[in-house]
């Protein structure tokens, strides 16, 4: 996202992809008024076998970071991965910690020199790490402990959150003038994702949001939905908001949930009729918000909606069946290029998993 305001989720499925990621030939510049509307094309980062993209940042078009995992069944061998895009071609940029990563599931980026990402740590812990395009070091922060879990950062110059759970209970990590503050809720649950004053999730029977104000997080009031969760949460400004995640229902079957913020309350979004699961969710500040995910009912194309005027629209990708099943764990905007990239992994019919990238943008004859 732009500076995005962040997410998680991780539900394996990836396959084989076109090589290269050209940035989208149409539209060179933003559209002034028009939203992004088409699947432009489907790409990949190429990983090592069975590997996944679980979140993706833009500070531009040619500034693009992707963090996930590679051989994602090897307890031994799976390691976190991170990439760039420098406007021609991804690269994966060195980890610099010992004892190795396990699953990266958050970036966000304040600028090309400064990167953060969250995830797990092979020594048990959790792995908080900063870098560049040189690579990333890890950050020690005192009393974060073996058995904490961080789904989702958000880092904005001179500060950086991190949002997860702690023995049942919600958990923030902020780090400001050089030091680090936890927060454990007394609420049950877990935070999945982070985004300037709102850290969303779920008790495990209802959705979660927190929001940071008067130097303290507390619960928000939310609309009624029960066996509701949240996995991302993009803001817009003070009066614009969405969050996204699912209802669970019988037998394993969900819905898709977005609340939507309007400065006073968060109210539950009318959203297209469908079994989708929703992953993540971007914007463009300008009021159009973008969240990625998956349809099990057309499972061999990408899948994305778009929020404009609060009204919602169903945008896929072109089915390829040789590919698999496409699931979009995360989303960022790309300013100045009117485009939206979505990451993730696609699962083939041996059950190999590919990491993705696919580009949506106004399509050239529009």
């Amino acid at each position: 996202m732009t500076r995005r305001l962040r997410r998680r989720a991780l539900f394996l499925c990836v396959a084989t992809i076109v090589s290269g990621l050209p940035v989208v030939g149409a539209a060179h510049a933003e559209p002034a008024s028009t939203p992004i509307e088409a699947w432009q094309r489907s790409t990949s980062v190429h990983l090592r076998a069975d590997s996944t993209l679980t979140d993706v940042d833009a500070v531009s078009a040619t500034e693009v970071w992707a963090v996930g995992q590679q051989q994602i069944w090897d307890v031994w061998e799976n390691r976190g991965s991170i990439s760039r895009w420098n406007g021609k071609t991804w690269s994966e940029v060195p980890i610099r910690d010992t004892t190795g990563t396990g699953q990266l599931r958050s970036v966000s980026a304040v600028s090309a020199g400064q990167v953060w990402t969250v995830g797990d740590g092979h020594d048990g812990l959790p792995y908080l790490g900063r870098g560049d395009a040189g690579g990333f070091d890890r950050v020690r922060v005192p009393g974060v402990r073996a058995g904490d879990w961080f789904g989702g950062i958000d880092a904005r110059a001179g500060r950086v959150v991190a949002a997860g759970s702690r023995d049942g209970k919600a958990l923030l990590l902020t780090g400001q003038d050089g030091r680090w503050t936890l927060h454990q809720s007394e609420e049950d649950g877990t935070l999945y994702a982070v985004a300037g004053t709102f850290a969303v999730g779920d008790t495990g029977k209802a959705p979660l949001i927190m929001r940071y104000a008067e130097g303290k997080w507390t619960r928000m009031p939310l609309p009624s939905v029960p066996g509701g969760y949240l996995r991302d949460v993009y803001v817009d400004s003070a009066k614009r908001a969405v969050a996204v995640g699912g209802v669970y229902g019988e037998l394993g079957v969900s819905e898709p949930l977005a609340l939507v913020w309007n400065g006073k309350r968060w109210s539950r979004a009318d959203l297209p009729e469908s079994r989708a699961r929703l992953y993540g969710v971007t914007g463009d500040g300008k009021g159009r918000f973008w969240v990625s995910g998956y349809d099990p009912d057309h499972d061999d194309e990408a899948y994305l909606l778009r929020r404009e005027k609060k009204r919602w629209e169903v945008i896929r990708g072109g089915p390829e069946k040789i590919r698999g099943s496409v699931r979009l764990q995360a989303v960022t905007y790309l300013p100045g290029k009117g485009a939206v990239w979505a990451v993730g992994h696609v699962v083939d019919a041996a059950e190999r998993y590919t990491d993705i990238v696919e580009s949506f943008a106004r399509s050239a004859d529009r």
